[in-house]
């Protein structure tokens, strides 16, 4: 297939396009770079898909030097004329939108960034499919949806009407949108719940990235809500294993959970963490942040019913991953600041 992939500078992206790369799929990758996080960062990552960044021009398409069927470019999911223009140009004959602004807690600080980039920048993508014939879109929801609810493991048929963050309100104002083009316009769509995902490549505003950077330069971890947290950690392999499978075979309209379906509590994680970087952390232990949950589980019976789904990573073995991508990469690099 010839595919949209947004968000290809950031975690989950550019996991996603290397495996449909790797596969044959034809790819074009878009990201606006911007610098919610260090963007040394976001453009190694473009580096590892043969995209330089010096061939990196707003509104123009760059190609890629490593894999003949990858173009990438920056631009903005707000800017609609020059996202229309990329439709009309490729043709695509599907799309996964990962493209967001993330992280909970930044929703607090500047809710404007959310409403722009996963509000109008979805709705700008929704409009383009329709305008372009593009029947097949698969898009990220995040686990934060189910918010103050209580039931778990969460399950895609619970109530999520209780967000407690601006961000988490608009991935759920996501399913909603989509939902109405499946019903409008026939577009099949498909919302995919992300559970706490990890691995090598991370974000440097997670807890893997944050406390491996603490531990190996001798500065203490924040333990929040006291250590008494538990999420439900999801190897990157797994989460694009489940990506592609939805891809592959669109529904009218579905949201799943995709998830790891066996939560860890959050002092178990920093010990595996602290056995595969062999060095124990100083832990400063705090209250719970403003916008947190105290844990998550998925339910992910939909995704392996209907797509075969089965996440069967190890959280010692993710976490060994994670940790030679880290000591190979970020503690060799002059160039990345994950402070």
């Amino acid at each position: 297939m010839k595919i949209l992939v947004t968000g290809t500078a950031g975690f989950i992206g550019y996991h996603l396009a290397k495996k449909l790369l790797e596969r044959g799929d034809e790819v074009v990758g878009l990201d606006n770079i911007n610098d919610y996080y260090d963007v040394n960062l976001k453009y190694a990552r473009l580096a590892e898909l043969g995209i330089d960044k010096e061939s990196i021009k707003e509104n123009s398409l760059a190609i890629s030097t490593k894999y003949s069927k990858h173009k990438f470019i920056k631009a903005n999911l707000e800017d609609a004329t020059a996202l229309n223009r990329l439709f009309e140009t490729e043709k695509f004959e599907a799309v996964c939108n990962l493209a967001a602004q993330a992280g909970v807690r930044y929703s607090i600080e500047n809710p404007h960034a959310y409403i722009q980039s996963n509000v109008v920048g979805f709705l700008n993508i929704l409009e383009a499919c329709r305008n372009y014939g593009v029947k097949n879109l698969s898009y990220a929801s995040s686990s934060s949806v189910y918010g103050l609810n209580e039931s778990q493991p969460f399950k895609t048929t619970d109530k999520t009407d209780t967000p407690i963050s601006l961000y988490a309100a608009t991935k759920k104002s996501n399913e909603l949108m989509a939902h109405t083009y499946s019903h409008l316009y026939g577009i099949q769509t498909t919302g995919l719940r992300f559970f706490t995902v990890y691995g090598p490549w991370g974000r440097p505003d997670m807890a893997p990235m944050l406390f491996a950077d603490a531990i190996s330069n001798d500065r203490a971890i924040k333990v929040f809500n006291h250590g008494n947290m538990s999420r439900d950690f999801t190897y990157i392999d797994d989460i694009v294993d489940g990506v592609i499978k939805v891809i592959d075979n669109p529904s009218n309209y579905n949201v799943y959970n995709i998830g790891n379906n066996a939560p860890v509590s959050l002092m178990e994680f920093i010990e595996t963490l602290e056995y595969a970087l062999g060095k124990k952390a100083e832990k400063n232990f705090m209250p719970m942040q403003d916008g947190d949950v105290v844990s998550t589980y998925a339910d992910v019976s939909g995704l392996m019913n209907d797509f075969g789904y089965k996440p069967d990573t190890k959280l010692s073995d993710g976490i060994g991953e994670f940790v030679g991508w880290y000591k190979a990469f970020c503690l060799q690099s002059a160039t990345i600041s994950l402070l």
